[in-house]
This record gives C-alpha cells, structure tokens and sequence, in this order.
C-alpha cells in the first residue's frame, strides 16, 4: 500500500507535469519514484530507483519531498534535482553545467559505438567533441574498453564535470579538455591518427534557443543547443575541420536536428574529404545521426 502522501503527489505530478518528448522516460511516476528516494537521502538515476529498497519518510525528509515537487513542476529539470542521469546503460552526474544527456542522443551513440566495434585496430583513438558531461565519450570507453578516449567542450563548467564523470563510471583514463571543437587536437599529437571523431553538436537556430520550454532555456546552457541563425553553423565546421583529424578509413559520426538530415549528407556526399556516408534513424524514420568516412 502506497503511503497517502505518494499517492497525493502522485495525483499532482499526473495532473501539471510536463513530460517533455525528449525525455519520455521522465513520467509522473518515475520523477515521484525519484524524488522520494532523493529526500531520503539517496540520489538516485531512473534506472537505479525500481530496485532500490526506500525507506518511509519523517516529516523533514517529507518537507523536503514536498519542496522538490514544487521545483520540478516549476521547471527544474529532474536530472539536476538528483544530481543523476541515466545514458546508454550508464549512470552519469548531471547538473547546470552541461546539457542533459537525451535518448536521441543515444542514436549517435550506438552508431558510434557500432563503428568503433568494426575497427580493425587493436586501441583505437576515439575523440568526442561538444562533450558536455562526457556521456557520449564514456559510453564509447566503457563498450570498447581497448580504445583511447579524448573529449572536449568550449565550456570550462562542462569540462569539469566531464572529469567527475570519469571517476564516476571507472574510466579515470577518458581526458578532457576545454576548447573550441577540434582546437585542443589540432596538433601533430592527433592531425590524421584519430579513428573515430564524434559530436553531438548545437543546432538549433538561434531565434529558436529563447522559445524553447523553460525546463530547457531556463536551466541548461545555451551554448549547448544555439547553432547560429540556421542551426548548422557548428555543423559546418565540424564537416570542415574534421578530415585534419581523421586517419584515412577513419569516421566521422554526428547527430542532426530534424530536417537537417538530408542536406547534411548531401554536404558530406558533395566533400572530396570522405568517400562514404551512412545515415542513422529515429523511430519515426526522421535522420537523426549521420556517418562519413575518411577517404582511404
């Protein structure tokens, strides 16, 4: 029997709860299963609270329930309520400081991670731009666990963070750097011997950056989602300054907005750079992830 104080904040979160489409696992019943489990003292990931064992609460921890409620339904993200987030298997920190890891993302991820399984080289070198919290660079270092794994992001905040997350999943060995896309690569150290070079990169327009739901402009760092007047300005460059980077054979992987799925690849088809391109897509058939590989 669940306690009368679930069941009202059950009632509540099902009644003004707004699940966003990019975060449908976020349900009435999972954010309360969270937030119980957080004003019990135990931070806790959507995957990790359906087995956890949690006490009832007093009427501190209850208070506190109460007042998580009341931020969630006023727009904080439930990620940076916990502190936790669920990508690819893995649990990952999560806060302000960088985006919060999507399941769309995980498109790219299990593409890039296809990819990096097909090398035939014995420690791949993997880089993974606008990392952010460095989900989509550890998820890479923990399903190959062979390869050598970079990450960077233009935000300091970001970086750090990243570098939490490193002793968090047990790769202390992923390094990360800040700077702007390839920047901190574009050396003789990495120029033509990365394998696989990854980004999930901004690409809304940047008109659009200041419409979007509060949960998302008001909480998480723009710079993340704003990708200049058209969306493809970060894009562009990727496509551009990537191949310095790449081995011959080596991949490129990407994720797209929807609509830029076509043009993308049409720009990629159009670059002497790469002789192959592979597209990648959602439930709804929409590209969400493209691939090029370096010309051999």
């Amino acid at each position: 029997m669940k306690h009368p104080l679930y069941l009202q904040l059950l009632a509540r979160l099902k009644q003004d709860l707004q699940v966003l489409p990019d975060k449908p696992d976020e349900t009435p019943r999972n954010t309360l299963d969270c937030l119980w489990a957080l004003a019990a003292g135990q931070p806790l990931a959507i995957s990790q609270v359906r087995d956890a064992v949690i006490d009832d609460l007093d009427l501190e921890a209850q208070a506190t329930l109460n007042a998580l409620v009341d931020k969630r339904l006023a727009g904080t993200p439930l990620s940076h309520l916990t502190g936790r987030q669920d990508f690819m298997g893995l649990v990952l920190k999560s806060s302000e400081a960088a985006l919060v890891p999507r399941r769309e993302t995980e498109i790219l991820g299990r593409a890039a991670i296809g990819k990096l399984q097909g090398l035939d080289v014995e420690a791949p070198w993997v880089v993974d731009l606008c990392t952010g919290c460095g989900n989509l660079a550890l998820a890479m270092a923990v399903a190959a666990p062979q390869a050598r794994v970079w990450g960077s992001d233009l935000s300091e905040e970001a970086v750090a963070l990243a570098r939490e997350n490193t002793e968090f999943v047990g790769r202390p060995d992923v390094s990360f750097y800040a700077g702007d896309l390839v920047v901190p690569f574009d050396n003789e150290e990495f120029l033509g011997r990365v394998d696989l070079l990854t980004c999930n990169p901004p690409y809304i327009s940047s008109a659009k950056v200041e419409q979007m739901p509060e949960e998302i402009s008001g909480h998480e760092p723009h710079m993340a989602f704003d990708g200049g007047p058209f969306g493809i300005k970060i894009i562009q460059r990727l496509i551009q300054d990537a191949p310095r980077l790449l081995r011959p054979g080596g991949w490129l992987l990407f994720e797209v907005g929807l609509g830029q799925g076509e043009p993308m690849k049409q720009r990629l088809e159009r670059n002497d750079a790469f002789d192959q391109v592979e597209v990648f897509v959602d439930d709804h058939g929409d590209v969400r992830a493209l691939a090029a590989r370096r010309r051999r």
